[in-house]
Parts: structure tokens; sequence; C-alpha cells
């Protein structure tokens, strides 16, 4: 009787969680379903395909159509701003991080907080200035343009999780450290880098997914088929009165799959460093 009615109480729960779970999954099943069909059966109500094919993930490995000729090249670019935002909003994050609390310089706090003020304004809004300064520098249409933006945005959140997270690795490891002659870079190199691992994987994953999915500012900085990202060259397939449909949804699974794997070969870091980062020990 315990067990029956300790299901019962859970079903409420259960039921949620069931509509939870279908509501997420379906827009990913309806990409699939798209993908797996040809152009002339993609707007049909079947709810699953009458005839699957994988003609359409063929075509994009292939590149063998004209919206997709240079699909590995964007690829190749999205990967790049990707890695190159996480490794540099890594070092700019744990370097500050390190000098606010650990080295304890003046005004530090205040270096931390303004930094968060760039989330005060939509990132939309500051669309047309980041774009007036790349073009001054001459940055327009290249990865480092939207690189710059990406750490921009993703900064000022990695120091704060790293203040946070270094809350909890005691100080007095730096002070023996220092009284056995090591140097602030030592400290940094040594101690600091290697017990905020945890940290350092979590804001690196989540740098990497933040320009990975990069839309606005990657359709706004780069114009060249050759220097597009993905999300902004799967734009142009809407330009079209008839759009591949199916060839945008297998390119799109193709580009998701790359994140999903980082995020879940990670992921068990990025709980452990976020979670820490956000209690403050």
């Amino acid at each position: 009787m315990k067990a029956v009615a300790r299901s019962l109480r859970s079903a409420p729960a259960l039921a949620f969680g069931l509509v939870l779970l279908v509501w997420t999954l379906a827009p990913i099943y309806n990409m699939l379903l798209v993908a797996l069909q040809d152009q002339a059966s993609v707007f049909s109500s079947n709810i699953f395909p009458p005839h699957p094919t994988l003609a359409g993930f063929v075509t994009v490995f292939e590149q063998n159509f004209w919206y997709l000729k240079h699909f590995w090249v964007q690829m190749w670019n999205s990967l790049f701003i990707g890695v190159m935002t996480a490794v540099l909003t890594l070092a700019i994050g744990a370097l500050a991080s390190f000098a606010i609390g650990r080295m304890r310089i003046r005004l530090g706090w205040l270096l931390s907080n303004a930094a968060l003020l760039t989330y005060v304004i939509p990132a939309s809004f500051l669309a047309i200035p980041f774009y007036k300064i790349m073009k001054g520098y001459g940055l327009t249409d290249t990865p480092w343009s939207v690189i710059a933006v990406e750490i921009t945005f993703a900064t000022p959140y990695a120091i704060f999780i790293f203040r946070q997270y270094s809350d909890s690795i005691p100080m007095e490891l730096d002070e023996a450290a220092r009284i056995d002659g090591a140097s602030p870079w030592d400290v940094f190199r040594r101690i600091y880098l290697p017990l905020m691992a945890p940290a350092l994987v979590a804001i690196g994953t989540y740098a990497l997914l933040l320009a990975w999915n990069e839309y606005l500012y990657a359709f706004l900085l780069l114009s060249k088929e050759t220097t597009l990202t993905v999300p902004a060259a799967l734009g142009s397939f809407l330009n079209s009165d008839t759009a591949p449909w199916n060839l945008l949804m297998a390119a799109a699974i193709v580009y998701s799959l790359p994140p999903l794997a980082i995020y879940y070969t990670f992921r068990r870091y990025m709980s452990a460093g976020l979670t820490m980062g956000g209690v403050k020990g």
C-alpha cells in the first residue's frame, strides 16, 4: 500500500516531466523527420517519414548543392571562432580573477562588478557600435571580429564564476608557496590553474558553445561565403521562395553534433564548476 501511495504522489511530477520531455524533444524530432525526407515530402503531415532517405545528409557531406558548396570551410570557421573564443576567454578570465581575488589589487571588486555591466545592455543594441568599431580597425569580414565580440560577452561571466570558485581554494596554499620562494606566476601556474580545472572546463565549454551558436554578429560582421560561419550561412537558405528544408535540417543536425559531443564529454566538469562557482565558500 505504501508503494502505491508513493506512486500516486509522484504521478503528477512524472506526468509533468513526460510533457516537458516531449515538448523539448519535439523540435529535434521534427528536424530529423524533415532531414530524412525528400523535398517534395517536407510539408506532408506524416508523423514518420514514409520513405526515409539519407540523401540530404549525403548532399551536405559532399557539398553537392550551391548553398552548401563551402559548408566544410564554414564549419572550420565556426570551429576556429569557437576554440579561439574559449581559449582567450579562459586566459583573460583566469588572469583577471587571479589578480582580483588572489593578489588583491586595489579596487578589484570595482573592476569585477564593472565587467558585469556588459549584460545590462542587450547584445542586439550593441551590434551597430561593434560594427563601427570593427570597421575602424579593419577587422570586418574576418573571424577575429566575431571572436572579439564573443570574448566581450563571455569574459565578464568567466571572471564572476572564477572569482566565486577561487573562494573555495584556501589562501594558505598561496602563502605557503610564496614563503617557499614562488613568484606570482608560479602560484598562478602551479597552484591556481590546477585547482581551478573544473571551472576552467565549464567556462571554456560555455564560451565555445556561445560562439558556436552565434548568428547576429556573424551575419553582421562576415559577408563572404568563405568567411561565414555555418549559422549565418544557413540563414541564406531562407532567401529563396523554394527553400530546401530537408538540406537545411540535415546541415543543422550535422552542425549540432560537435557541441553535443563536447557537452556530454565535459558535462560532469561543467556541473562541478558552475555549482561550486554559484556558492561562495
